[in-house]
């Protein structure tokens, strides 16, 4: 029978304050791999997506990787700005010569559709916390268009920009009063918390014109809806947070959030809004006859306005 040699290894394992460091720099080391794969896939996918663009004749829209709010589909982003124009046009009345400023611009989904109806006369304002949007939106929509204008405004939230430490609850808009004729946030209230939004709500009251409007969609809650959630057939499953609203992940609050529909109408109402038609109720809820996708409301700081 052949020999065999057997041999016996000594494991020394490092002392509790090493082992802590081991694991600091594993862990670190595997998050710069993890974060190197994402930034080569990214690279890889927008390399592919602009011989798309090519292709198809739409290279005026933004890269894959800028387009990862509300589907990064490219009919999909040019026909949800469609469908946000149509609703500025038809209910809110906006003018082609008007003041806008957008709360939440991303990378340019609705300020796009707006370039081809506000004249040179109209001016819009755009304000959005990731800078990488802002930045794009500056080199392709501000160079062909003067009239708009992009603002980064680096606040913290979980979701999207958890590196800032300013609060938007603390911030205030670099425009002066009454400065807009028309002042619109999709799917900006399903990313704040309760201070956040109020604040917010503040603002637009500041910067709103006396005859303006304000479109809004968020996440409502209401008896409709929850009789829809016992039926399974809410799109997104929120969970309570606190007596005013629910999120869908409790550990990162932002990424969706719900308000009762009550609380948010009062609050409305202390901030001197008042709705000019019904609530659109969205899609996301199992709503048949749902309008959109989230909750759509319009408002005004008069009950009826002139005209």
């Amino acid at each position: 029978m052949p020999d065999f040699k057997v041999e016996v290894f000594q494991v020394v394992l490092p002392p509790a304050s090493s082992s802590r460091e081991f694991y600091h720099v594993t862990r670190y080391g595997f998050r710069m791999i993890k974060k190197k794969y994402r930034s080569f896939r990214t690279i890889l996918l927008d390399g592919a997506d602009w011989l798309h663009r090519l292709r198809v004749g739409k290279l005026y829209l933004p890269p894959r990787s800028l387009r990862d709010v509300g589907g990064d589909d490219l009919d999909d982003f040019e026909q949800t700005g469609q469908e946000f124009l149509g609703y500025f046009t038809t209910i809110c009345g906006l003018r082609p010569d008007a003041a806008v400023l957008e709360i939440g611009s991303g990378s340019g989904r609705i300020s796009l559709a707006l370039t081809t109806y506000l004249s040179g006369e109209g001016t819009y304002k755009g304000v959005e916390i990731i800078s990488s949007y802002v930045q794009w939106c500056r080199q392709h929509i501000t160079k062909k268009n003067s009239n708009f204008t992009f603002v980064h405004a680096d606040l913290f939230n979980k979701r999207y920009n958890s590196s800032s430490s300013q609060l938007a609850k603390d911030y205030q808009f670099s425009f002066p009063d009454a400065s807009f004729d028309f002042i619109y946030l999709t799917s900006v209230f399903t990313h704040l918390l309760v201070e956040d939004m109020e604040h917010y709500l503040c603002e637009i009251q500041r910067l709103l014109k006396k005859n303006g409007k304000v479109l809004i969609t968020c996440f409502l809650i209401n008896e409709v809806q929850q009789q829809l959630a016992e039926q399974g057939k809410n799109q997104i499953h929120f969970q309570g947070l606190n007596d005013f609203c629910l999120v869908r992940d409790k550990e990162i609050p932002e990424s969706a959030v719900a308000y009762r529909e009550e609380y948010f109408l009062n609050t409305l109402e202390k901030f001197n809004f008042f709705l000019i038609r019904p609530i659109d109720y969205g899609t996301w809820s199992g709503r048949e006859d749902g309008h959109s996708f989230q909750d759509m409301l319009v408002l005004s700081l008069t009950e009826k306005i002139p005209g």
